[in-house]
């Protein structure tokens, strides 16, 4: 709201509000906020960023972690045995046999709630952790395996030193021989347990480390000789209140990769035939008191990698590299009796690849996880759940990229792996590596969680075991510890170890990419491209308009890194030549907030734009524009959100385009790296119609638009190009459905530097190819294309194989207006499209002020000409005068619409509650010397009306009477903005910096 200055004159207003010209270095800020010009439009008065609706706050209050601890005894609770902490839960809820093969132990729960709450209930469901790093210590190797009790993380594998998190490698380095104890909460190394793994010759190594069930004993298995100078032979077990070594003498002649303890008994798994002198194959089981080898029988043909033991105590699920177990056929993974290591469930070679193993192996309340790794091709590297109850398949993740740990924490799946090409799960193509992933237990369905290490050391694949802390003594929140080769997490340096936990989250989601238009009357369309948020799949977002503080439209939406289809609203509160301007936020459920996105403006069209509606006449499944003038977003004007992302960095914003009408542009190919890719991936066009319009002088040829299986790097499957040989001539190629690759050539060249319009065609009349609405080859006798899947693509891709294939790939020089549709248009529609690009469209032109100043009823003798503000009230008055040269209409055009922009200042009393009238100026006047004094006169007749602009940073369009305007045309217009109110309003004037905020006159032209 505008305050009531009683007779504030020059001198009683703000330094920044009486010359805003004089600051430094960009315009001044709102008064007494220190906010300036350039800064969020809604001033201080308001955060739009902040503003959640009751069903946002509903949300981040749903507590999962509350529902957890309903189902547990209260920590006071007589039934809550003092250091069982973890009970059946800790030995079998979700943390069984983690990676190499570890049990979680159990210990004392303190009995006060410490600090940093739990938050993730402010993930969206069911995600448990968040995506951000903690601060933890690190290695300077390989961390193969983990263990937790009592809130204190064990950590084994192959290094010499640790140090702090941020040490660079070398620096601050602390000796540690292959084993460190870590505290859970903090990542810092815990004080009076320091054990060092040698052994004689070769290279020491812990690979297994598991928990007996009440938490006192820890079990080390690997290679290894010694511990702290004392013999022992690849198996050692540990006091954990004393972090002494506990009398267990049982020595493997191999590798131990798994443990699984029980209170009776300790399950061995590795390279080994022998246990203390007694014949076992792979897997064997010891007495946990005395480690005399039992009768347990389980015997492989083949290395033992993962052991976990089923929550009812019953059976054992085996896993590793053989193809038989206790001599029945059975690959890579078994299920056994715990008492005696008798066959209970076998898996026969198929149902996991041949060249595939178990890595790792993960049990729940209700089911078995395995994690694979395979090699050569048809592998099988991903994860497959299973039922306890009958031990059968539930779902299988295909993903490509070796599985090396999988951990259960509620009801998400996390795993650790490098995949790389998941397309047959419908999701991404071959494309660099995730590391880390979050799945729902219930059916595989990947959530929104995507923190990332590096491949690292050694194999180069990154994560090797995943270890999750329960009820750490002195906190409300879990952890997730990752261990492995890795050297960088989530793009910085940290090698072998890093965490997370299940809150705070605190990582803002990605701002918002977004555009405005208008191709139907009446209507503007906003859309953007959905943000990324490391641990929120799913986001809310919010469009404000003209820079109000109060959402215009609010929607959630979901997406996935690898598949960020537009999102759009559809502004109908507009009216024929207004110019409105928008910006988005996304928040995550914690209502962490991205920045509001760059302001994009748009103008209502009065009837449409000829080509465009040519084009969506015939419905396309995408339509590029490219108007856009920067980022990665490509809108999508088909109605079907089919929006494409920029890959290399083309030229956005070029100028002119193809096709005339407002903010016309095109793109620009360097004919390198750039190219543009489908966000959506498509099938079964076996026949389509492709069209777009290029501008080059280049020699080198390249593909203008095509199909193919990959979008982060070159497709390996190519599909429906049109490219251009290095002569220029133009080439459309398919392979039919017998796999047979066909192409059809232009005669004539057309890299003469002008736009021409190119499109191809297959279907019932065969392969046709057209340029600049004429047929210039075909095909009769191909009528479709195979049936293949992937994604489009302009600018570039390869073409490996292709007749006449050019020097470059990738395209040099502009493109504008791709399209692509579903069936193969007629010649006429062809040509149609091509006419209507030279057919009339509206012209729309901004015109700032010439001159303008306000004067002031208080300080009749005071000038404001060089001033950055205006005013207007009507008591005491204040009046501002605007002078525009306005442009004649265009040949074969009149005016169709006309406004004033205004832009409100970011002062927080600059709105107001009145109405201003827009007059015109019939008096002389000038911007150095008019004062109220010696104010010009007014016509009696309003020709527009600006009612309440009561937001601080708004924008108000102002229509104006088209009478006035039009006999104004090729001339000028002086207009005044008058008020009898007495709430005032501040406005920037064309002397502000931010050429966005100063006045501007919105001519709309157009056809008769």
């Amino acid at each position: 709201m505008g305050e009531s200055m009683e007779a504030m004159d020059d001198g009683d207003r703000p330094a920044d509000v009486r010359d805003e010209a004089s600051a430094p270095d960009g315009d001044a800020g709102a008064a007494g906020t220190g906010h300036a010009e350039g800064e969020d439009a809604a001033g201080a008065a308001a955060d739009p960023a902040s503003d959640l609706t009751g069903e946002d706050e509903a949300r981040v209050a749903v507590s999962r972690k509350a529902r957890r601890r309903a189902r547990r005894a209260p920590k006071g609770d007589a039934t809550r045995p003092g250091k069982a902490r973890h009970r059946l839960r800790g030995r079998w809820g979700r943390v069984v046999a983690l990676g190499a093969a570890l049990a979680v132990g159990a210990g004392v729960l303190a009995s006060t709630d410490g600090p940093g709450a739990d938050s993730a209930e402010a993930l969206t469901p069911p995600l448990t952790m968040t995506a951000e790093d903690l601060p933890t210590w690190q290695t300077n190797g390989i961390v193969w395996a983990l263990a937790e009790s009592n809130g204190v993380i064990y950590a084994g594998g192959t290094f010499s030193t640790i140090r702090p998190p941020g040490a660079a490698s070398g620096t601050q380095e602390q000796p540690a021989d292959n084993f460190v104890a870590l505290d859970a909460a903090t990542g810092e190394p815990v004080a009076d347990c320091d054990l060092d793994f040698t052994v004689g010759s070769g290279t020491a190594t812990i690979r297994a480390l598991a928990v007996s069930p009440d938490g006192q004993t820890l079990y080390a298995g690997g290679t290894f000789g010694s511990v702290n100078g004392q013999g022992a032979s690849s198996v050692a077990a540990f006091d954990i209140p004393s972090c002494t070594r506990k009398p267990f003498p049982v020595a493997a002649n191999g590798i131990v990769r798994a443990i699984a303890a029980t209170n009776d008994r300790v399950y061995l798994g590795g390279d080994f035939t022998q246990l203390s002198g007694v014949s076992r194959s792979y897997f064997g089981a010891v007495n946990a008191s005395d480690g005399a080898v039992t009768t347990w029988r389980a015997d492989a043909d083949e290395v033992g990698k993962a052991i976990a033991i089923t929550p009812d105590g019953q059976n054992v699920v085996l896993g590793g590299d053989f193809f038989r177990m206790n001599g029945a056929n059975s690959h890579a993974l078994a299920v056994v009796r715990a008492s005696t290591g008798a066959n209970v469930r076998t898996y026969p070679t198929g149902f996991i690849h041949e060249n595939s193993t178990v890595q790792s192996l993960a049990v729940d309340d209700t089911s078995f996880y395995t994690g694979n790794e395979g090699s050569g091709g048809g592998v099988f590297d991903g994860r497959i759940a299973l039922n306890l109850s009958d031990f059968n398949e539930r779902w299988r993740d295909t993903c490509l990229g070796a599985t090396q740990a999988v951990a259960v924490h509620e009801d998400v799946l996390y795993s650790g792996h490098h995949a790389h090409d998941c397309s047959s799960m419908g999701e991404f193509p071959n494309q660099p590596r995730y590391h880390l992933f979050g799945q729902s237990v219930g059916d595989g369905a990947k959530l929104g969680w995507f923190p990332n290490t590096n491949d690292g050391l050694g194999e180069s694949v990154g994560p090797r075991v995943i270890a999750v802390a329960e009820d750490v003594p002195g906190e409300e929140r879990d952890f997730l510890w990752v261990g492995g080769g890795f050297t960088t997490v989530n793009g910085q340096p940290q090698w072998g170890l890093t965490r997370f936990a299940t809150g705070p989250d605190t990582g803002n989601p990605s701002t918002p990419e977004t555009y405005a238009s208008s191709l139907d009357a009446g209507q503007i369309d906003v859309t953007w491209r959905p943000s990324q948020d490391l641990d929120d799949s799913e986001l809310t977002y919010r469009v404000y308009r003209d820079g109000g503080a109060t959402p215009v439209h609010t929607v959630s939406a979901s997406s996935m890194p690898w598949s960020r289809p537009q999102l759009v609203y559809e502004d109908t509160d507009v009216t024929a030549g207004e110019t409105h301007s928008y910006r988005v936020t996304a928040t995550d459920a914690a209502g962490n907030t991205s920045a509001l996105s760059a302001p994009v403006t748009a103008t209502v069209t009065t009837g449409g734009e000829p080509y465009a509606d040519a084009v969506r006449a015939d419905n396309p499944l995408l339509y590029w524009r490219y108007n856009e003038t920067a980022n990665n977003f490509a809108a999508d004007a088909s109605g079907h959100n089919a929006s494409g992302a920029h890959r290399g960095g083309p030229q956005r914003g070029v100028s002119p385009g193809a096709v005339p009408g407002p903010d016309a542009r095109g793109i620009g190919y360097d004919g390198t790296d750039s190219y543009t890719y489908s966000e959506r991936r498509y099938s079964g066009l076996t026949r389509f119609t492709a069209e777009t319009w290029f501008q080059t002088t280049t020699n080198q040829g390249g593909r203008l638009l095509g199909f193919g299986n990959r979008i982060l790097e070159d497709s390996t499957n190519r599909d429906n190009n049109i490219y251009m040989r290095n002569d220029g001539r133009l080439v459309f190629g398919v392979y039919n459905s017998s796999n047979t690759r066909w192409t059809i050539t232009s005669s004539q060249s057309y890299n003469d530097g002008d736009w021409h319009h190119v499109a191809a065609s297959v279907g019932a009349s065969g392969m046709r190819l057209y340029v600049d609405g004429q047929q210039v080859a075909s095909n009769v006798l191909i009528t479709s294309a195979r049936n293949t899947t992937g994604w489009w693509r302009s600018g570039g891709d390869s073409l490996f194989g292709w007749s006449s294939r050019p020097s470059s790939d990738y395209f040099s020089g502009r493109m504008d207006e791709t399209a692509v549709y579903n069936v193969q248009l007629s010649a006429s529609r062809i040509a149609a499209h091509y006419q209507a690009a030279s057919a009339p469209t509206d012209t729309v032109t901004a015109v700032e002020p010439t001159a303008d100043t306000y004067v002031n009823g208080a300080s009749t003798g005071s000038n404001y000409g060089s001033h950055a503000q205006l005013a207007v009230r009507g008591s005491s008055a204040y009046e501002s005068y605007l002078a525009f040269d306005v442009p004649a209409a265009p040949s074969g055009q009149t005016l169709l619409a006309a406004s004033l922009q205004l832009t409100v200042t970011g002062d927080s009393f600059a709105g107001s509650a009145d109405s201003f009238d827009v007059r015109e100026i019939t008096g002389s006047w000038s911007e150095d010397t008019t004062t109220y004094a010696t104010r010009p006169t007014l016509d009696d007749g309003v020709i527009g009306t600006l009612a309440a602009p009561d937001s601080p940073g708004s924008v108000q369009t102002v229509p104006l009477d088209l009478a006035t305007l039009e006999g104004a045309l090729g001339g000028s217009v002086d207009l005044a903005l008058t008020s009898a109110g007495t709430d005032s309003l501040w406005l920037w004037s064309g002397e502000a910096n931010n050429a966005g905020y100063r006045p501007q006159l919105v001519l709309t032209f157009g056809a008769p």
